[in-house]
């Protein structure tokens, strides 16, 4: 079993340890608001309901056949069809991924829409391949994997190493099979095919509601304060531009390759023309080139670590300087470095809150397919805000009220919603 699956498993622990806590203190009351949730129940959350791992032969452009190993985990469904991205990546595992697909339960549990989770990937490096290389194994995945997806059992997404291209190659695979187009059976697609407006953006665009919301409950509310977002992908470039145009002061980004930093605040929107032109943020004019080790631990007051899972350790959790952390990527902090951050009187922004932004507006997307009806980008956008602040403040009342912190929260509430879920089917 992996670190990421354990961790998983650690939380659903620390999740049974306060509804104890919780249930012990109502006995000792006369108060009638007990919790209706016990331990043994989440025993339904420990294991997945279903792994594929397929291998995919691609003929390449050589003309040799290589097998490439393929995943599919389907976690949980007691709330809706699975939902969870596809990730391209050589490090992709089968406990990798069954760690996310659990992430994915919980998430579309706290962003309260009607999906369970799943995950997919390929034990690939994408940069290696050619363009017709990369379609191929994608059609290839599609077709080891239909049997299992569609629009009411599985919609997958894109995720690290995946866009709208191969969104777009996989739709089409799914609707060659089944012999009719089938928009919904992924989301995250170009527009031109039944893609949702506002969808490339929406992790980022979620991310930066969140973080007004909780910066005004804090009464932290003035843009003076100085922000780093440590990965400058799809989700931590929107967010970083998204919040600049607003007026806050981004100090530092980094990509996988290092990061820059001026702490008078960086021109996002120079910067990003600088890593389209060069492939990189080093070497920014008007900025110091940082390691992203540096970037996790400057003096600023936001932190937005947006690029892979447990770049925040027991071995740098100390130096973290940041009052607030937003868990832009999918399990930044890890357990071990969240129990030291919540000691230091932290406060950090769960992943499964900060970056649903991008599975609501899938959600929104999926609606659209089947409905055959498309929104402006202003509709969407609206109902992305009225969506995720609403999870945000039932997570922070949770959070006051429980005395707990936010990630605990958002689990229990979350859990809470499965399980209630499971009791009224007769699971």
């Amino acid at each position: 079993m992996s670190k990421n699956y354990e961790e998983c498993l650690q939380q659903l622990k620390k999740t049974c340890e306060i509804i104890n806590k919780i249930n012990d203190n109502y006995k000792k009351s006369i108060c009638t608001d007990r919790v209706n949730l016990f331990c043994h129940e989440l025993d339904i959350l420990k294991a997945p309901k279903r792994i594929i791992e397929a291998s995919v032969p691609v003929r390449m452009d050589d003309g040799s056949l290589k097998n490439f190993t393929t995943f599919r985990v389907q976690h949980n469904d007691t709330r809706g069809p699975f939902k969870g991205g596809l990730r391209y990546h050589p490090m992709v595992n089968l406990d990798e991924v069954k760690a996310l697909s659990f992430w994915m339960t919980i998430k579309c549990a706290v962003a309260d829409i009607p999906y369970g989770g799943a995950k997919g990937g390929i034990t690939v490096d994408p940069k290696k391949l050619s363009q017709g290389e990369l379609e191929r194994l994608t059609r290839g995945y599609v077709r080891a994997m239909a049997d299992f997806i569609g629009p009411n059992k599985d919609i997958p997404a894109p995720d690290v190493n995946t866009n709208t291209q191969i969104m777009a190659w996989m739709m089409d695979e799914y609707s060659v099979i089944k012999g009719y187009n089938e928009a919904a059976v992924v989301t995250g697609k170009p527009i031109e095919i039944g893609g949702s407006l506002g969808r490339e953006a929406a992790t980022g665009q979620g991310g930066f509601f969140v973080l007004q919301n909780i910066i005004k409950k804090l009464n932290f509310n003035n843009r003076k304060f100085k922000i780093a977002v440590q990965g400058f992908g799809n989700v931590g470039m929107n967010f970083a531009q998204i919040a600049a145009n607003d007026g806050y002061k981004i100090v530092a980004v980094s990509d996988s390759k290092g990061g820059i930093y001026n702490i008078k605040g960086l021109n996002i929107k120079e910067a990003i023309k600088h890593k389209n032109k060069t492939g990189g943020l080093i070497g920014f004019a008007n900025s110091k080139d940082i390691s992203n080790k540096e970037l996790l631990e400057l003096p600023v007051e936001i932190l937005a670590p947006a690029a892979m899972e447990n770049v925040i350790n027991k071995n740098n959790a100390k130096k973290i300087n940041a009052e607030l952390i937003i868990e832009l990527a999918n399990g930044p902090i890890n357990f071990e470095a969240c129990e030291i951050l919540n000691k230091k009187g932290k406060t950090i922004i769960p992943d499964v809150l900060a970056n649903s932004g991008g599975v609501i507006v899938s959600y929104f997307e999926w609606v659209q397919n089947i409905r055959r009806f498309y929104w402006n980008l202003d509709k969407v956008n609206d109902r992305l805000l009225i969506k995720i602040n609403t999870a945000t403040d039932i997570i922070w009342e949770c959070s006051k009220k429980y005395k707990i912190n936010m990630r605990s929260a958002a689990y229990f509430m979350a859990i809470e919603k499965i399980v209630k879920a499971s009791k009224i089917r007769g699971v």
